[in-house]
């Protein structure tokens, strides 16, 4: 038996040594430095485009500093382990001073801003935020930089369903399909036969049903497991204790909405109305997660959730305030990762990868400080995401 909490948060990958056997001894990147940057490019004008129209979202500007106490940082994995770079500003002399926090997710920032910009029910934002997570391990899939779309649009309680859920992930999918074979056109040499094409079509499955396959699996190789079979999965219900006592993942308790209660098609209680698309990637045979979203608490579940948790004392904030006394608005929103990591244009991995080094000590610095000799993807780590 795996240990299963110890899964609960982060990649999945216990240490560099057991990251060296997983990354590949061969990888080659199918485009030239040149092409993979215009290939990225592309990428990014073809899915921000085409998110906003399927969406109905208009493009805004999110700040990188925000007050500690607004209380609209997010801390990731509610257990504590992912803390904000902090520090305060004096500002006149310490007569008026402020403790910031760089974001690590514009998650809750974006629920206040639909009513900043006055959207209405269907209308939405959508951000290129950039962010910090000094906490991250750092691998091929993240970085403590970090660089994602991050939207949000107004919707009614009676919208606030598994199904309406479904209908806007179908939507984001078809959109990254597009972009692939967008990119192909383009650039013909992402036509790989080692590198199939995201499926046309993608399975909607709970955590409780994955689960219920791989009982004695931790988290991450139960999702690798599952792409196996099905290469491209949205996982429901992340955040919820399953069955066997853990969570499918740590999930913040103040955005997602994963304690509402829904009927499975066999007629069976599984929670939560949020979850995450995740792809089999064909260049590290694991999983690989593109995008996560959720339909965002209310009122009742914010309270829920908080309680679950042991956090009730985030009440106190403007934000969960502004929850409970309906003051902005019911909504649904995600992040999905920039497209710019040097390598990201290796067949369908050009779809989930972010850009920058681990730190800011220039190109080459690599996992290990030293000039890693296996996997061009090891040069420069691509960021993770969320939410």
């Amino acid at each position: 038996m795996f240990d299963k909490k110890a899964d609960l948060a982060g990649p999945g990958i216990g240490d560099y040594e057991q990251l060296e056997k997983i990354l590949p001894r061969d990888y080659r990147s199918l485009l030239t430095p040149n092409e993979t940057q215009k290939a990225i490019f592309a990428a990014k004008n073809f899915i921000e485009e085409h998110l906003c129209q399927a969406l109905n979202l208009m493009m805004v500007t999110v700040p990188l500093i925000v007050d500690v106490e607004s209380g609209v940082n997010d801390y990731l994995d509610r257990d504590g382990s992912r803390t904000p770079v902090q520090f305060h500003i004096s500002n006149d002399h310490d007569l008026h001073p402020l403790d910031a926090q760089i974001v690590q997710a514009a998650t809750k920032w974006k629920r206040v801003a639909l009513k900043r910009f006055g959207m209405e029910t269907g209308e939405g934002l959508c951000t290129d935020m950039r962010a910090v997570r000094k906490d991250y391990f750092l691998d091929h899939d993240h970085s403590v930089y970090v660089d994602q779309w991050d939207w949000e649009k107004v919707i009614t309680p009676e919208q606030r369903n598994l199904e309406f859920l479904k209908q806007t992930v179908s939507s984001i999918w078809k959109i990254l399909v597009d972009a692939e074979e967008y990119l192909q056109h383009f650039f013909p040499k992402l036509q790989d036969s080692r590198y199939p094409n995201l499926p046309k079509r993608l399975t909607f499955l709970h955590a409780e049903d994955i689960l219920d396959m791989y009982p004695d699996l931790p988290r991450k190789q139960r999702e690798t497991a599952i792409l196996r079979e099905c290469p491209a999965v949205f996982i429901i219900g992340i955040g919820w204790t399953l069955k066997d006592g853990y969570p499918h993942e740590m999930r913040a308790a103040d955005y997602d909405d994963w304690v509402t209660e829904q009927t499975s098609i066999d007629g069976r209680p599984v929670h939560g109305l949020n979850g995450d698309i995740l792809v089999w990637n064909h260049v590290t045979k694991r999983r690989h997660e593109l995008t996560s979203m959720g339909i965002r608490v209310n009122a009742e579940t914010l309270r829920q959730q908080l309680d679950l948790t042991g956090q009730l004392d985030f009440l106190k904030f403007p934000y969960h305030q502004a929850i409970l006394n309906g003051e902005i608005p019911l909504s649904i929103g995600g992040g999905h990762r920039t497209v710019t990591h040097h390598d990201a244009a290796a067949a369908q991995g050009a779809l989930g990868r972010g850009h920058g080094q681990c730190v800011a000590q220039g190109p080459e610095r690599n996992l290990r400080g030293q000039e890693y000799p296996r996997s061009g993807i090891a040069k420069n780590l691509a960021t993770d995401e969320h939410r």
